[in-house]
């Protein structure tokens, strides 16, 4: 049965074994089930509905059905890699700990303390936010919610409403087999001028890169009859993929483009209800609220554009520290970010329980 009222308090020493618990359980991409097993159970006990959904999401609600939806969604999975899971002092060490296992314990937490006024809270524990976001998309068109906040670790103080879109494509190209000395350029040359015309046709200006395309190389391969290069470009607002697309296809030539992914970039604005509950909370617990906009791509540019209803995003952690050998996360900011969180839903709630 869902919970229709708070439980206990959590205390902090819970809220920092949830976290310490779910960043010593490795949760690689695709490798999420054990996490989520957990994270369904850890929220079974703090009073939540829970359950793992079809695509492996962790997904967890409070509040009675049909009020209306609150949902904070995080993500289960991390790059590979990282720092022995360890506490030094008030430091908490290991892959998850910033990116984005702290955004998504503070997500629970802040649900279980939460008073809500008769709102609905759901939250969800994504699967492969760290490659093509397969459980954003299937939230998207199995759920719905009327105010969504996004986990991703912004800093204790600062509200992200915006991030870029991207589209990432291959280039292959064949040439015949030649000699070496043949003046004729090989696929890996004529693969390399490509990229070359493509970097400086659309290098960044100078202006604002939010605003402007900018193209990244992710790998190259080849020989001298076959080369393949994966490009990612993060794509400003309003971006016409079409046009550009027509632009690259004239600079490959003969070689062949096979797109992978397009996202589009999303930017709300500060006065956004879920901008402005968090900014609210935020100056109340420490004096002033930052907004930014992030170059990155997150499961908010998923749900935003699906939904088209209020949504931000907000988490502890140094997004710096996001997939380095020394990731960790401040517990006093990760506690923090809780009651911030805890005060935001709240405020939320009630905006969305108030009568028009």
């Amino acid at each position: 049965m869902t919970r229709t009222s708070p439980a206990a308090t959590v205390s902090d020493s819970t809220a920092v074994d949830l976290l310490h618990r779910m960043v010593a359980i490795p949760s690689v991409s695709g490798q999420e089930h054990e996490l989520a097993r957990f994270v369904v159970s850890a929220m079974t006990e703090l009073g939540f509905d829970a359950h793992v959904d079809d695509v492996g999401n962790a997904i967890g609600v409070i509040g009675p059905a049909g009020a209306p939806t609150i949902m904070l969604l995080g993500h289960l999975d991390t790059v590979p890699g990282g720092p022995p899971v360890r506490l030094e002092g008030d430091k908490l060490y290991g892959r998850g700990s910033v990116d984005a296992k702290g955004p998504l314990a503070t997500m629970i937490v802040a649900a279980a303390r939460a008073r809500a006024a008769g709102a609905r809270i759901v939250v969800v524990g994504a699967v492969d936010e760290e490659r093509d976001s397969v459980g954003a998309h299937y939230i998207a068109v199995t759920q719905h919610a009327d105010a969504v906040v996004i986990g991703e670790p912004s800093g204790v103080g600062t509200i992200v409403v915006g991030y870029k879109g991207v589209l990432r494509f291959t280039y292959s190209v064949d040439r015949p087999q030649a000699h070496t000395s043949s003046p004729e350029p090989n696929a890996s040359e004529v693969a390399a001028a490509f990229w070359e015309s493509l970097r400086s046709r659309y290098a960044v200006d100078g202006g604002r890169v939010f605003d402007q395309l900018s193209p990244t190389l992710v790998s190259t391969s080849g020989d001298l009859v076959r080369a393949d290069l994966v490009i990612s470009c993060r794509t400003p607002l309003n971006f016409d993929t079409a046009a550009f697309l027509a632009d690259v296809r004239q600079l490959a030539g003969d070689a062949q483009l096979r797109v992978l992914e397009t996202t589009p970039a999303i930017r709300r604005s500060r006065a956004d209800p879920v901008a402005r509950a968090l900014a609210a909370a935020v100056r109340e617990h420490t004096g002033d609220a930052e907004f930014k906009l992030k170059l990155g791509t997150s499961d908010m540019n998923v749900l935003g554009p699906a939904w088209q209803v209020p949504i931000a995003t907000y988490g502890p952690g140094d997004p710096h520290l996001d997939h380095t050998p020394t990731e960790h996360v401040d517990l006093p900011e990760y506690l923090l970010a809780v009651a911030i969180l805890t005060d935001a839903v709240d405020r939320l709630a009630t905006e969305l329980m108030s009568p028009s």
